[in-house]
């Protein structure tokens, strides 16, 4: 027995040796060497809570890139024009001023360069997956999911510029651009986009793409009316309240739920709309081009359980986050109040999924009623309701 049960060990671990493959072996060693450069240059303005993060980390993306090896390509793109772009800055004399001068920086690399870049690769992708599924072409549906990618790319590259510019601004603003309104609507574009890829090649449809980077449009339409009416793109310091290294965790978190309860929505939307249709004529082309009611309805229940863990986590945190900054871990504050809501709505959702095996019509309506829910604790509560979270208000 413990012969079997040690060839069986080996096997396993040959044949992880093998799916690794030369990429995902090269891979492994430019996350460690990008740990080590990232403490050399850094460590001493760490503080304990930092570099445990920063070791985490070495293990956590190795194994994301493992699980999803597109995301090894991906990540190494932003790194690259992350790299480029800090470059141009530390070339010509690390000024920030330098992002109107340099033309790589003024129309390509600099924070907000990249962010307009996203919003239209965006754009074009939702135009493009639309056109895609009532043409019936593989080759745009190829089309509109690079836009999307290389959108993700821009949109990620633009954070870590953002992140490197508030330190050229002003050392004391220096901050991981998740702290504002305007940071977080572009973080969540980021990620909404990127868990949809995630699941478009589990799935390998593309007939989903439209509906859901339609929810990724309208956050880029309130990006662009926020950053040319409001200005809202100016880096400011951080209030006191969001200096700490739980920012770093909570709010990432915190908009992994969002957007993945973002896409089951869109789903949910998607599958209304086929089942609607396929009552009326179910040989339709519309119909027969999207995929069968029984494969969204698992996507939607696979993307509120994804979220569903991350809003937990992200809770849990914004807790002892709450503890340390206003002396208690929930006061009923009404950014708090809404979280809970929205939590309590999809652990309903997925309780009666389990519980009384309800599929179909009535959980994909519950799902896009879910996104009404989270976009008012999103963006609702800072429009209409004051608290203890300020930093979000329009």
């Amino acid at each position: 027995m413990n012969t079997m049960e040690t060839d069986m060990n080996d096997m396993r671990q040959q044949s992880w040796l093998k799916s690794t493959g030369w990429f995902g072996w090269v891979w492994n060693l430019l996350v460690v060497l990008g740990a080590i450069a990232t403490w050399n240059h850094y460590h001493t303005l760490m503080d304990s809570y930092e570099k445990a993060i920063l070791a985490g980390m070495v293990p956590t993306v190795i194994w994301l890139g493992y699980f999803w090896p597109s995301l090894r390509t991906y990540l190494l793109a932003v790194a690259a024009t992350t790299l480029l772009g800090i470059w141009q800055y530390a070339g010509h004399g690390n000024s920030y001023d330098l992002n109107e001068k340099l033309f790589l920086l003024k129309y390509l690399l600099s924070s907000q360069s990249a962010f307009m870049w996203m919003s239209a690769f965006y754009v074009l992708a939702t135009v493009t997956y639309f056109f895609a599924l009532f043409i019936r072409s593989d080759y745009a549906g190829k089309i509109a999911s690079w836009m999307t990618w290389t959108g993700a790319t821009f949109g990620l590259t633009g954070m870590m510029m953002r992140w490197y510019e508030s330190y050229l601004i002003n050392p004391d603003y220096g901050h991981i651009p998740v702290s504002s309104l305007y940071e977080v609507f572009i973080l969540f574009s980021v990620i909404t986009a990127l868990v949809y890829l995630y699941f478009e090649q589990k799935y390998r449809t593309r007939a989903l793409g439209g509906f859901v980077m339609l929810v990724v449009s309208a956050a880029v339409a309130f990006l662009l009316w926020y950053t040319f009416d409001r200005e809202a793109y100016h880096i400011q310091p951080l209030v006191p309240a969001l200096k700490s290294y739980w920012m770093k965790l909570h709010v990432p978190a915190n908009f992994l739920g969002y957007g993945a309860f973002a896409l089951a929505a869109m789903v949910g939307l998607a599958y209304l709309v086929t089942d609607t249709l396929a009552r009326r004529n179910p040989e339709s082309a519309f119909v027969r081009a999207m995929p069968s009611l029984e494969v969204m309805d698992d996507l939607m229940y696979k993307a509120i359980a994804f979220g569903f863990a991350f809003f937990t986590i992200a809770t849990i945190l914004g807790a002892v986050w709450a503890a340390e900054a206003w002396g208690g871990y929930w006061s009923w504050d009404p950014k708090e109040t809404w979280a809970l809501i929205v939590w309590l709505n999809y652990a309903a959702w997925l309780h009666i999924r389990m519980s009384k095996g309800w599929r179909g019509r009535p959980m994909a309506w519950w799902a896009l009623v879910g996104l009404l829910v989270t976009t008012f604790a999103f963006l609702g509560v800072n429009m209409f309701l004051s608290g203890l979270h300020s930093y979000g208000q329009l």
